[in-house]
């Protein structure tokens, strides 16, 4: 037997794998675009399914598709919804930049799914019924905003939650610990490990806050648009209905665009929800660090908590151990910075009526929410929620802090505050014992004035 078969498409006959799922337009994409080995992820492939579908269902209700083609489409296409033929989705990401051979790849796929058993006119076209009323002009940019959609909720907005959860915890479990404070990596004055660690769970908040809005316009969908915007081969409801009916598959409240020209020449509410991961990615990389400063050591650095030993550290020094999570946060938000700079490209080559970068910027806004969301439950359940922290040592820190003088700032004044506050980081004195001796107060009335968890509460110390 031969691995081949022959298919034909407008430009004539291909060999195609004699298993292929697919047509001779997406073998011919496939032979064109042989650059990175990247493939679209199971998070877009479904998103191209359940446009297809939604797609077969809306110009079904409409009375444009036979009911019979309709609902084989249908079925069809849940098998690639459900992931059942990724193996069969096999063009670079790098490609054409409209899309159309990812779009046709699809279309292939599932009209060669929907056609066993069936012969002569009952036979489903890829064309001509399962991209019944659309165009790859439309069909890839709406891949991109339901597969955006779909990530974010499922994924990215449970995982940040359950981080800001663990933040939250782990600061309520050390509410009672007072650690010094730094500004410009600098003793400054206290805080609590709580005040710490809610000001972590707080940049999670805003960060779901962020992406929540910015999926408003994501959820705008062109379909409907077709080649150009104008709708033309299409029924002037198909944009409406198609969008209601995947809110029903998914249970997302999708709606057409307002204006399809705009929907389909530009990636700019992609470019809004990519910026807005950056944030976060900026947000956790600040987080990651502090966790390592605080982490760094154990002897000669700050060591005030200690994070899970999780495995060896070194291949050459015994016994050490790194804050490895962190480092692969901290990659995995540079790596969202660059896909974002690359978003940033994509969405400036939207020249005139079509954006010509739509599979770059699918996949790397996609990979952005992927890694996101991994890294951020990874930090959660194998880093925060394991940390201990290590009260000695921020006890010690806290009592030779001179900064602490400045609650005396009231009392007696800033001058005498800095020759104290001088005097006992010189000398390596507790900041008490050299206030005894330099001002008039008592020993009570110092400990009132520089007691640190008061410090933490704001005003004045008295």
């Amino acid at each position: 037997m031969s691995d081949y078969r022959i298919e034909k498409d407008s430009m004539g006959e291909v060999k195609v794998p004699v298993n292929a799922l697919y047509g001779a337009q997406t073998q011919r994409a496939n032979d064109n675009f042989p650059i990175s080995g990247i493939r679209f992820s199971r998070e877009f492939i479904e998103a191209l399914g359940t446009v297809k579908k939604a797609a077969a269902l809306a110009n079904k209700t409409l009375g444009l598709l036979d009911d019979s083609k309709a609902d084989a489409i249908m079925d069809a296409a849940t098998e690639v919804i459900d992931g059942k033929h990724d193996d069969q989705f096999v063009i670079d990401i790098f490609q054409t930049g409209s899309g159309t051979s990812s779009n046709m790849n699809s279309n292939e796929v599932i009209s060669h799914i929907a056609n066993e058993g069936k012969e002569g006119e009952d036979r489903i076209h890829p064309n001509d019924h399962v991209n019944f009323g659309q165009s790859s002009n439309d069909v890839i940019p709406t891949a991109i905003r339901i597969a955006a959609v779909l990530s974010v909720q499922r994924d990215l907005i449970p995982a940040l939650t359950h981080l800001k959860d663990a933040f939250l915890a782990k600061g309520a479990e050390y509410a009672h610990v007072v650690k010094t404070g730094r500004t410009h990596l600098m003793d400054a004055m206290p805080v609590t490990i709580e005040q710490e660690f809610g000001g972590y769970a707080r940049q999670l908040e805003l960060g779901i806050e962020r992406v929540k809005a910015a999926l408003e316009r994501v959820k705008e969908l062109p379909q409907g648009g077709t080649a150009v915007g104008t709708g033309i081969n299409t029924h002037s409801d198909f944009g409406k209905t198609f969008a209601a009916t995947v809110s029903d598959l998914t249970g997302e409240a999708f709606e057409e665009a307002s204006n399809h020209f705009e929907a389909q020449a530009t990636v700019d509410a992609p470019v809004e929800l990519s910026g807005q991961l950056k944030t976060i990615a900026v947000s956790l990389m600040k987080i990651s660090n502090d966790l390592r400063w605080m982490n760094s050591g154990p002897n000669s650095g700050i060591g005030e908590v200690q994070l899970a030993a999780l495995q060896p550290g070194s291949s050459i020094m015994p016994g050490k151990v790194n804050p490895v999570i962190e480092e692969s946060v901290n990659m995995v938000c540079a790596q969202v910075i660059g896909n974002d700079a690359a978003i940033t490209v994509g969405g400036l080559n939207g020249n005139f009526e079509l954006n010509v970068m739509l599979p770059m910027v699918a996949h790397n806004l996609l990979e952005s929410i992927k890694i996101l969301a991994n890294a951020s439950r990874n930090l959660a359940d194998r880093s925060v929620s394991k940390l201990t922290v290590r009260e000695d040592v921020i006890a010690e820190k806290v009592g030779k802090n001179p900064i602490l003088v400045t609650a005396l700032n009231p009392i007696i004044g800033y001058d005498l505050a800095a020759k104290i506050a001088k005097k006992a980081y010189a000398e390596n004195r507790a900041l008490l014992d050299v206030a005894l001796e330099m001002t008039d107060l008592s020993e009570q009335e110092l400990k009132d004035a520089l007691d640190p968890i008061k410090m933490t509460k704001g005003g004045f110390t008295d």
